[in-house]
């Protein structure tokens, strides 16, 4: 497809619209978090307890960090289309058939199929790869992809409590399911094929694999951006505690300070998407780790002091979010961008580490937090996270360097022999 084309909504013969590109990345972070209010209600309907509900969220992370291995070789095979909307068919099922369940367990196994809406995330960032002519720039657009994207975990539950309140708890799944009615539709007459015609045969595709796996460049940008969102999801895992057995809010409260980093993620995400072009994706990704760095690190430092306030940790955690939208687009990019012809491939491998990897250390968050705990383990785990990160960005910056002082002494090379 060609990348000068004017973009037309609803139109096929061009690449797809922003607002279609959001709708596909949102999709997911709603279907993960709007139903959560409704857990208490859920599991008396189905004669179970809210901590084996509560598995929904892990068993849905999991399903979408598997899946996404599995979406990217696929979609770099047979193609972005196909495979959107195929994935948003399935969901729409599930997500209607979650509407009439009579156990947990059928809850729990839907929520395996509701997964797939996550692929729809990984192939909305390989379009933005297979239309934009250079990754500053698609780093950019991802940028205001996951802006929008980022607006859902603040609204949705808020969204999914009040349809409880007022209509019962299958009312969110039927919102869900008209949502995802609604993005088919617009997917089918809007989504037109972005990968270009030059596929390889499936065996040929497996034998490029080693490349990008053994690409220190690519693991680089993957950890960088696996490892400062890591930090976000041990928040996530870790602040109602925090928030409850620490700082004693009631949970009305709890959710209006819990979404102070989606704050910052908005921010973050608008900063990349107005400077990636200019700055240039490595200085974005160092400048947005050094800043969530200096986050938590005022945060730690305030909690060892035994100063730690309800607005010291919950307000330095907008710094996390701004370190996050700051990095994320502009890594997924980079790494995307190793190897062209696997970016749906990369995208897929990059988000599974990331949300496998976030999955894990929110299973951490929870189980370091213990009765008489104060907030100090939470910050110190993401730190050590938001580190890690820093380490892999700095070392991803030396190798660009040493690659680009290798092109320049081969170029002077090729034009003495000239």
């Amino acid at each position: 497809m060609n990348n000068d084309k004017k973009v037309r909504f609803l139109d096929r013969s061009t690449p797809p619209h922003i607002f279609t590109l959001i709708l596909l990345a949102s999709i997911s972070a709603l279907t993960m978090n709007i139903f959560l209010p409704s857990l208490p209600n859920i599991a008396i309907d189905l004669t179970s307890t809210t901590s084996i509900l509560g598995l929904s969220v892990g068993v849905y992370l999991a399903s979408s960090a598997i899946l996404q291995l599995i979406i990217g070789p696929f979609s770099d095979q047979f193609g972005r289309r196909p495979l959107i909307l195929g994935s948003l068919i399935i969901f729409c099922l599930s997500t209607l058939a979650a509407v009439f369940v009579t156990t947990a367990t059928q809850f729990l196994i839907l929520r395996v199929f509701q997964a797939i809406s996550a692929s729809c995330m990984v192939l909305a960032r390989a379009i933005v790869r297979d239309t934009t002519d250079s990754i500053e720039k698609a780093g950019s657009k991802i940028a205001y992809v996951t802006m929008g994207m980022a607006l859902v975990p603040m609204v949705g539950p808020a969204i999914g409590g009040l349809l409880d309140y007022q209509y019962g708890w299958t009312a969110s799944f039927w919102v869900l399911f008209l949502l995802g009615a609604v993005i088919f539709f617009i997917s089918f007459f809007d989504v037109g094929e972005t990968l270009s015609d030059n596929r390889q045969g499936f065996l040929e595709q497996i034998k490029t694999y080693p490349s990008l796996l053994r690409s220190k460049r690519f693991w680089a940008y993957c950890l960088s951006s696996a490892f400062v969102s890591g930090a976000f999801f041990s928040y996530l895992g870790g602040a109602p505690f925090v928030g409850n057995e620490v700082f004693g809010l009631e949970p009305r409260d709890l959710g209006i300070w819990f979404g102070a980093p989606a704050i910052g993620y908005v921010l973050g995400n608008f900063l990349s998407g107005r400077f990636s072009t200019k700055i240039g994706l490595d200085k974005m990704i160092f400048f947005g780790v050094t800043i969530a760095l200096i986050g938590v690190s005022i945060s730690l430092i305030i909690s060892y002091l035994g100063l730690g306030s309800i607005l010291s940790f919950f307000g330095l955690m907008t710094l996390v979010g701004l370190g996050n939208g700051m990095s994320i687009p502009n890594a997924t990019a980079a790494m995307m961008s190793v190897n062209p012809k696997l970016a749906g491939t990369a995208a897929g491998l990059g988000s599974a580490i990331m949300i496998g990897g976030g999955a894990g250390l929110s299973a951490i968050a929870n189980f370091i937090l213990k009765p008489g705990s104060s907030e100090v383990p939470l910050i110190t785990l993401m730190w050590l996270s938001v580190f890690c990160g820093l380490c892999s960005v700095n070392y991803v910056t030396y190798r660009n360097k040493k690659l680009n002082a290798k092109n320049i002494v081969s170029k002077q090379i090729l034009n003495k022999q000239k």
